[in-house]
Formats: structure tokens, sequence, C-alpha cells
């Protein structure tokens, strides 16, 4: 060996200590860089030299620089943001949605409530003009107040809506940013090092894009790695990126779904098929608790309406001539809206005729028949090429429960018409019987005297009765009732056996006559009236129902609108063909408060933990990629040392020769 192998190794030395120190350096510098992974400078030993002594080492050599990272960890770290930023995204939009059902003197039960108890003036004074403008002047404030929570939902689905772009924007930003450091990555790596800067370039975009949407990534040996959305649509491949778009709802345009476009056609993505992100938060807040939430709002307006408008249509009012009362409430019809997607004949779906202003009407079309037994749920028709002709499935969405229904089927409380011309096989029409009830609410009646607080007929007990029977209540229950029949009840006995006769205003005919047995605290129904009585009957007792002469000072109909109040109006079923109550107004109100709160205090409890996890993840992860300063100044201190050492081995080579340069002189 020659003097200038020991000069070769301390300068090697010194060289692989300097790497060291330019290293640490860098490190120090990027402390605070977010995304910057901690690098190491990685030494291996140089190729031994044999000699007839032995191997005698030549030094050090730097291999490379090598970046501290997990892939695991980084990986975990992009998937708990994802989710994070999912629920996060949700409960905001949550905790906004809360906000549109107070509760107290401003919520809506309240304001349903009162109206109800202004008709208790009414009763006292039918013809106090007062009361009756003071009962119109709450009709009007509900309506008000139901038609600014419609809007007030539909700023918020125009607020998704745009985030919903927005998110999309951002989200083609990064993955064209990914598909350009692979192209970069590639390039770099070609020459057998890891290009660590644009590797935490990469993982910080993909974490960024995360936040947005979940995605899954695929390495490739050339360094690149592949960006998946729901493991299976491709956002990046290789140096490639596939732009997202927003695709208006096939029912809705004012609601926005997350597509991409082939081929000059946009695609929307199934429901469900982003779960994390705050694109996926969005979707679920738009699809499920917006929705949910204008139908439990369409619900209760359909609900009061209906029945304070068929309260209504039972009694007589005070116009002259008196005349059963018109609608307090006009509300948005049930409407029904064909899927986008349908097929198509000349550009215009087959299944649907275009009326003469040039707008597409839908061949299937839905009514309210009993508003009683309406539910909180849109559903799904589908034309199912799998049934008789004529048979179509319907879907409640609300829980997915299923049935065959066909032209004339009456589900929850309204009917479906279909007419021709048919709907072609696969084609699918959103119902929409409640959700857009209070898009235009208004109150429908303006003149006082049109309220119906007068019932149409009146009951009267003989004068000669024995027994203690008396009128308690008497109540159209069927529009169609005729006031000008006179029913006669005769009692045949002493436990509420009776016959009845009855006659037209001529006391002649038509004439009808029939038997029935009374029973305490049940209400007697014939001929479209509800009469009930108190007390007790004996044989030969007489109670008369007929035409109300005086309506002016009659209050049946004010007691059944106040009665009405606390009667379960909302949300009735038949179940097995036996009716299950619904809900009074009051408790109606109460079921969606709780039914919002829970969804808020459920998706508060879900950030809060996901937020908790992701900072855990992003905690382990910077135990092993990030920056100790306190670690970095002793490694400098340490590599510092080996620098002066290494220098040291220069200055002895040196020395022993020119040692050797004397003795040879």
């Amino acid at each position: 060996m020659g003097m200038s192998t020991l000069m070769n190794i301390g300068s090697r030395a010194m060289s692989a200590s300097y790497a060291q120190l330019e290293v640490t350096g860098n490190n120090i510098a990027n402390a605070n860089t977010p995304g910057y992974s901690r690098q190491s400078a990685a030494l291996e030993t140089s190729f031994s030299q044999q000699s007839g002594s032995g191997f005698f080492g030549k030094g050090v050599d730097v291999a490379t620089v090598v970046r501290q990272h997990n892939d695991f960890l980084t990986r975990e770290v992009a998937t708990t943001r994802s989710l994070a930023a999912a629920d996060q995204a949700r409960r905001s939009q949550l905790e906004q949605l809360e906000s549109i059902f107070p509760t107290g003197e401003s919520g809506l039960g309240q304001a349903a409530q009162k109206v109800f108890d202004t008709f208790v003036d009414i009763s006292n004074n039918p013809q106090d003009s007062a009361a009756r403008q003071v009962a119109l002047g709450r009709i009007g404030d509900l309506a008000g107040r139901l038609r600014n929570a419609g809007s007030q939902l539909d700023a918020l689905q125009a607020n998704a809506s745009g985030e919903l772009t927005t998110a999309v924007t951002a989200i083609n930003a990064q993955t064209r940013t990914i598909a350009d450091l692979n192209r970069q990555i590639a390039n770099a790596q070609s020459s057998g090092h890891t290009a660590n800067d644009l590797l935490d370039k990469r993982d910080r975009a993909i974490s960024e894009l995360s936040q947005y949407v979940q995605v899954t990534t695929v390495a490739s040996a050339d360094g690149t790695v592949s960006v998946f959305l729901g493991g299976a649509q491709k956002l990046v491949l290789g140096g490639e990126a596939t732009a997202l778009t927003t695709v208006a709802d096939a029912y809705d345009p004012t609601r926005r779904q997350l597509g991409i476009s082939e081929g000059g056609v946009a695609r929307a993505f199934p429901d469900g098929f982003v779960n994390g992100g705050s694109v996926g938060g969005l979707l679920r807040f738009q699809n499920h608790d917006l929705a949910d939430a204008r139908a439990l709002l369409g619900q209760y307006a359909s609900a009061i309406a209906g029945g304070l408008n068929r309260q209504q249509a039972l009694g007589v009012d005070l116009r002259q001539p008196s005349s059963p009362g018109g609608p307090l409430l006009s509300i948005t019809a049930a409407s029904v809206a064909p899927s986008s997607n349908n097929a198509r004949s000349g550009g215009v779906p087959v299944a649907s005729t275009i009326d003469s202003n040039g707008a597409r009407v839908s061949s299937v079309s839905i009514s309210v028949v009993d508003s009683r037994q309406l539910l909180a749920s849109d559903y799904e028709l589908v034309a199912d090429p799998s049934l008789p002709a004529g048979s179509y499935q319907l879907t409640r969405l609300s829980d997915g429960q299923q049935q065959t229904v066909s032209n004339g089927t009456v589900v929850d409380g309204f009917r479906i018409d279909i007419a021709a011309p048919a709907p072609a096989a696969r084609d699918r029409f959103l119902l929409q019987p409640v959700s857009q009830a209070t898009r235009s609410i208004v109150r429908a009646l303006d003149d006082p005297s049109g309220i119906a607080a007068a019932s149409p007929v009146v009951g009267l007990v003989s004068p000669a009765n024995a027994g203690t029977a008396t009128v308690a209540s008497l109540a159209a229950v069927d529009p169609a009732i005729n006031p000008n029949l006179t029913t006669t009840f005769t009692f045949t006995d002493d436990v509420g056996g009776y016959a009845t006769t009855t006659v037209d205003s001529t006391g002649v005919v038509p004439t009808s006559s029939g038997t029935g047995v009374w029973t305490p605290g049940q209400p007697i129904t014939l001929n479209g009236f509800e009469l009930r009585l108190s007390g007790g009957p004996k044989t030969g007792d007489v109670v008369t129902v007929g035409r109300n002469m005086y309506p002016a000072s009659d209050n049946g109909n004010a007691n059944a609108m106040v009665r009405l109040g606390q009667a379960p109006i909302v949300g009735q079923r038949m179940v097995g063909g036996v009716t299950v109550p619904g809900m009074s107004v009051t408790e109606a109100y109460a079921q969606t408060l709780a039914t919002v709160g829970v969804r808020v205090q459920s998706a508060q409890l879900a950030a809060d933990q996901s937020a908790s996890i992701a900072a855990q993840a992003k905690t382990a992860e910077a135990a092993t990629s990030g920056v100790n300063l306190d670690e970095e100044a002793a490694r400098l201190i340490q590599f510092q040392q080996s620098y002066q050492a290494a220098a040291k081995i220069l200055q002895i080579a040196q020395s022993v020769f020119d040692t050797l340069a004397q003795i040879v002189r």
C-alpha cells in the first residue's frame, strides 16, 4: 500500500462526514416544512484491498440519501384524515340544518299549536270577526314559517352544491400534481437513487387529495403510484390524471353528484361510492340528511294543511248563503320527477309527453288521498321488465321497503296514476308526495267570514225524553254529507238499542231506516256525521240530527278544529290492515327535533373521534418521519467531531509523507 491510501481514506472520511453534516443541516432547515420527511446519509464501507498481510479497508463511501419514511403510517395518515374530513363536513352542515328547526316560541310546533288554539276564541264567540282575523293571521304566520324553513333547506342545498363544485376543482388540481410528480420521480429514479423531496411532495399531494375523497394507492416498480377512487375508478395512472366533474342529479338539477366525463358523456357515481373526505361527507348530507329533513318538513306541512282543510270543508261559513268552508292553506302539490336517464325517443323521454308550453310532463302522476297517512319519505318507481305488464316496483327510500304497484294503487296516503305512453323498461321516477310541500305554501283564505266554524248539522234532544242523554258533540266527518237530510234516532230499550229514520227536506223522500246499538263513550257514525252522547237514554227517547239553520251562532266545527290540535293527524300507518295511530302536531315536531338532534350529536361525536384518531396517526408518523431538533443538534456535534477526526487523518498522513520525503533527500 502506498502513502496515498491513508490520504484517500482521510479524504473519503471527510467527504462522508461533510455529507452527514449537509443532510443534518437540511433536516434542521426543514424542521417546520409541511410534509418533509427526515433524511439521513447512508454510508457503506469501501471495497477492501487484498495484500500479503490481509485485507486492508479503503475507507467509507456515501451510498445515498435515505428518506425516513413508513408507507403504512403514511397511508394511515391519509385514511384517517379522509374520514375526519368527511365527519367534519357532515357535522358542519348538520349544525346549520339544526338551526332551521328551533325550539320554544320560535319553533314550528308552537306556531302550529297556536293556529289550533285560536279556534278556542272562535268557539266561544263564532261571530267575533276579531277572533277570526287572529286565526287567519296565525295561519298566515305558520305558512310563512314553513315556507321560510323550506327556503333555508334550499339554501343549504345550494351551498352543498357549491362546495361540491369547489372541491372537484381542488381534486382535479391535486390529481394533475400527482401525475406530474409521478413523471418527475420516474425520470429522477432512473439514476438508481430515490428522489426524496419529490416523494415528499407526492405524499403530501395524496394527503391533500384525501381531505376531499378517500383514495387507495398502488405503487409501481418505476416509482410511480396509481391513485384510485372507491377502489376501482382511476384518478391517476402513471403520468396521466383523470378529471372528475359534478353531474346534475338525475331527478333534481339543483342537486349535484360526483361523477366523471367519458367520451363526452357525464356519468354520476352511484350513491355511497364516495365515502371519505369532505366530498363524501357533503354527499351523505345532501343525499340523506337533507333529503330526510325536507321530507320531515313536508310531511309536517302536508298533515297540518290537510287536516285544517279537511275539517274546514266539513263546516259551513258565515257568508250568505252559508257554504262549506274553502281551503285555509295551499301547498305545493305532490310531484313526480322522471329520471333524466330514462329511455328516449327522438330526444323526448318515452315515459313523458309534452304540454302546450313545450314542457315535459311525466306519464306518472300522484295525488294525496289522505294526508294523515303520508310518511316522511320519497319513493322510487321503476319499470322493472321482470314484472308483468302494467306492474312496477316501488321502493320507499326512507327504509328501502319494496312493493309491486300498478295504475291506481294507493300507498301511504297517496295514489299512483300511470297514463299513456307507458314507461319504458327500466325507466325510473322519483315520487315526492311531501318533499316539495313547503315550496309555495301560503294562506288560501283572506276573508274572516270564510272560516267554517259552524257544523252543517245540529242535534236536538226531545223535551219529552225520560232519560238523561244529551248531545255531547256532533261533527261532520264526510265532506259529502247532505245537510238537507234529517235523521231521527228513537231508542227502543234502556241499554242503547235504537231505530233510525232518515228523510229529506220535504219530510217524505228519500226515506231510509235502520237499527243499531249505542255504546257509552263510543260515537254513532251515520250519513256523514259523528254523534256522541252523554248520559243515558230510556225507551222511547228521541234524538234528531238535521240541518243547522243558525250557523252564525254555532261552534260545532270550531270545536272540531280545537280538537284537531291534539288529534293524531301526522304519520298514521296501515299495518296488516290495521290502522296505527299517528302523532299530534306537537308530538310530530318534537320527533322531528329529536331526529335532527340525534343526527347532529352523532355527527359531532364522530367528528371528534375521527379528528382524535387522525391526530394520533399524524403523531405516529411524525415519530418516524418528523425532524427532532434536539436529536439533529446532537447529530450535528457528532458529525462535526467525525469531520475533525477525518481531517486529523489527513494531517497525520501529510506529516508522515513529509518525514519520508526528508529521509529520501
